[in-house]
């Protein structure tokens, strides 16, 4: 028995943070459809089993309904097993109701009800929908005294946070940590972490296929899974779907020497045009590294899929030459006086610092773009 385990698509998901790159990056989740229908032909695994969340929201438009379902047709080949996740659970005249009605592919099997559904002749489908965002009762319980033929394999579909572990979960529908072992099955497939994550022996999360946020997932990626019979143990192997890499990074900064290595650092990467990087920068640099840092991070930003520094604990420190170079004697170098003053004074708030080292590093550039275009 070979199949893939995945889950959390969630096609239509917002990026309205990242302008105008959102449009590419709601596309690199419908592509990761395709491949992961690739990759089962090329694994000859027989089926794909999506534990919840296909959808974004309950209510997607219809192209974004239909979207995920015309991409699982091409791949006739292939049975997609669909169960209903927290972001699109299932409800009256809902989504599922509306895709049922639309029809669906021939090779897509929905999922609404917990009864056994059979996966050929050697192993048995156990799913767990969710019918509300928020369930108080573990919807696996059922697994437990769930009929399956003499010698098939039984394999488990549910969405979920499972007991005992941290809050990695999105919602509260909570799922027994030992329930692969009380139902007797060979495999428990789980989606709603959005991170790889074994469990136990055979309880895993897939994880996204596409990643979708900083500090979780860094690279989707979805399971191939391989049992050779009733009570053998799966042998587990992940696979990489996604087309980008979220990645979080601290750096810590103090002199220009150090810029040069981030810069160095970064610029090696291999896959800076698909990579997503919220880089924290912190330490205390004088004006003209904190202005040459300005210079480098754009460049930088440029070679990247998308850069999004935090700088809120780097300060600045603007040395004597640094003031001169802003006004040797006169109104602008008053004001540089004055920001410095209260940058460095700690009965201001850090708010009020803030802002002062934020002053003083454009108050820096405006004075050297204009000694620059006096030149």
């Amino acid at each position: 028995m070979r199949f893939i385990h995945t889950a959390d698509w969630q096609i239509g998901k917002p990026f309205r943070n990242f302008g105008e790159k959102e449009s590419v990056l709601r596309q690199a989740r419908l592509s990761a459809i395709e491949t992961i229908g690739r990759l089962a032909q090329a694994e000859n695994a027989a089926h794909v089993l999506v534990a919840g969340d296909i959808y974004d929201n309950e209510s997607p438009t219809q192209k974004t309904l239909l979207e995920p379902l015309e991409r699982m047709r091409n791949f006739a080949t292939v049975s997609w097993h669909i169960i209903p996740g927290n972001h699109d659970y299932h409800r009256g005249n809902g989504l599922w109701d509306r895709a049922q009605a639309l029809g669906l592919p021939p090779n897509v099997h929905l999922h609404l009800t917990p009864e056994p559904a059979s996966l050929g002749d050697n192993a048995v489908l156990l799913p767990a929908p969710l019918r509300r965002k928020s369930e108080v009762n573990d919807l696996t319980g059922w697994m437990d005294t769930a009929t399956s033929g003499a010698g098939q394999i039984r394999i488990g579909l549910a969405h979920g946070s499972v007991q005992g572990f941290d809050s990695a979960g999105e919602a509260n529908n909570p799922i027994a940590v030992d329930r692969a072992k009380r139902a007797s099955l060979d495999y428990l497939a789980l989606g709603d972490w959005h991170r790889t994550l074994q469990i136990g022996p055979a309880t895993w999360y897939a994880g996204t296929p596409e990643a979708d946020r900083f500090n979780s997932q860094e690279v989707g990626q979805v399971l191939l899974i391989e049992i050779a019979a009733a009570g053998a143990p799966a042998k587990v192997t992940a696979h990489r779907t996604g087309a980008y890499r979220w990645l979080s990074q601290t750096e810590d900064l103090s002199t220009a020497a150090d810029l040069d290595g981030l810069e160095a650092r970064l610029r090696a990467r291999a896959d800076l045009s698909s990579l997503l990087m919220r880089l924290d920068l912190r330490g205390t640099l004088d004006l003209t590294a904190r202005a040459d840092l300005e210079r480098r991070l754009g460049a930088i930003e440029a070679a990247m899929f998308w850069l999004e520094p935090d700088l809120a604990e780097l300060h600045v420190r603007p040395t004597l030459t640094d003031l001169e170079k802003i006004d040797f004697d006169g109104v602008l170098r008053e004001a540089a006086e004055q920001l410095k003053q209260k940058a460095e004074n700690p009965a201001a708030s850090p708010v009020e610092r803030r802002r002062a080292e934020e002053a003083m590093v454009q108050l820096y550039l405006l004075t050297r773009d204009r000694l620059g275009d006096a030149a």
